[in-house]
């Protein structure tokens, strides 16, 4: 059966999609660092935590398994808005 047969569920995009915008969200406030859009893309990054930081707690109720997968979301959001690579030596 091809990829492109299997059937997918609207709420699995809906919840892909969430945890994406929050993963482009941290990426975007690190990058900004330094330039005019900082302020607009820390706040993004905010909005991403708050809205994959509840999708944890609902994703509960459809097994530890999709919980699981927004809290590692989560954690990779944090340590790309925490953690500077580019260390003075």
């Amino acid at each position: 059966m091809p990829v492109a047969a299997w059937p997918v569920s609207p709420v699995v995009v809906v919840l892909g999609g969430i945890q994406l915008f929050g993963l482009v969200a941290a990426a975007g406030a690190r990058l900004a660092q330094g330039t005019r859009y900082e302020s607009a893309c820390q706040w993004g990054c905010v909005a991403g935590l708050a809205a994959v930081g509840g999708l944890c707690g609902y994703c509960i109720q459809f097994g530890p398994h999709a919980a699981a997968t927004s809290a590692v979301t989560l954690l990779v959001m944090t340590m790309i808005a925490v953690v500077d690579l580019r260390q003075a030596c």
